[in-house]
């Protein structure tokens, strides 16, 4: 995102199979950071209904998709210009909960 965007280097880009998980994906990361003492610049309700849950943590942006509103608004495309990076290791440990 770097060399498109002035707010932040990365976005993170992820979907669930249901606004549960998705909630639950949010916690995991939230708690996970916080071992770290890396906490989200606004705070996030653990009950979101909306479908997209986004953590900023200022360089690196989260975004948490209900896949269909995911699909909906296709933040890959708008973005397009930015270089894409795959996850490998950290992915597998989310998986793994």
């Amino acid at each position: 995102m770097r060399k498109v965007s002035s707010f932040c280097d990365y976005f993170i880009i992820l979907s669930a199979t249901s606004l549960r998980q998705a909630n639950a994906i949010a916690q995991a990361v939230i708690k996970d950071l916080s071992t770290e003492k890396i906490k989200p610049l606004s705070p996030v309700s653990p009950n979101d209904e909306s479908g997209w849950i986004v953590l900023d943590f200022a360089s690196v942006v989260v975004h948490i998709f209900y896949k269909p509103i995911r699909e909906f608004y296709s933040l890959e495309n708008l973005w397009s210009d930015a270089k894409k990076v795959r996850l490998t290791s950290s992915v597998k440990k989310l998986e793994s909960r």
